[in-house]
């Protein structure tokens, strides 16, 4: 893809993507260093640079997430799809916990995605702990 294309892709899934992680919500004007160009189904198992396998996410999730498209429900200790927020609703799948601090799984997608993509760590705890003392989290779903 030339930097041209990628732009113009970076552009749109900006838009479509609302500017915000597709797994942990967070807002490009609340994270330290841009948003990634994230790969729903890694290239490594075969996905493609085409647009509709891309999707923005924050470093942590980026990284978190690495190849996986499947992970374990601590819940029902079964092996689940990871959310795609391409093709599903955040909130069918999450919620915030009652302080905001937290993401909840809803369904097993949900459960699975929360223990892989380590969205509860304590960092992002921690960090979305402070923005609720001033009122910038949760966003809305």
């Amino acid at each position: 893809m030339s930097e041209s294309a990628r732009q113009t892709c970076l552009e749109r899934l900006r838009n479509v993507a609302d500017n915000r992680c597709g797994y942990c919500l967070s807002p490009q004007h609340l994270i330290l260093g841009p948003l990634e160009i994230e790969h729903l189904i890694p290239r490594s198992l075969g996905g493609s640079d085409d647009e509709s396998n891309l999707w923005l996410a924050c470093r942590m999730c980026n990284n978190f997430k690495a190849a996986q498209i499947s992970a374990l429900d601590p819940q029902t200790n079964k092996i689940s799809r990871l959310y795609n927020p391409r093709q599903q609703t955040w909130g069918d799948h999450f919620e915030w916990s009652t302080d905001g601090k937290r993401i909840e799984g809803l369904t097993a997608t949900g459960c699975a995605t929360v223990f892989a993509l380590q969205l509860n760590n304590f960092v992002a705890s921690t960090v979305r702990e402070n923005w609720v003392a001033v009122g910038w989290h949760p966003p809305a779903v």
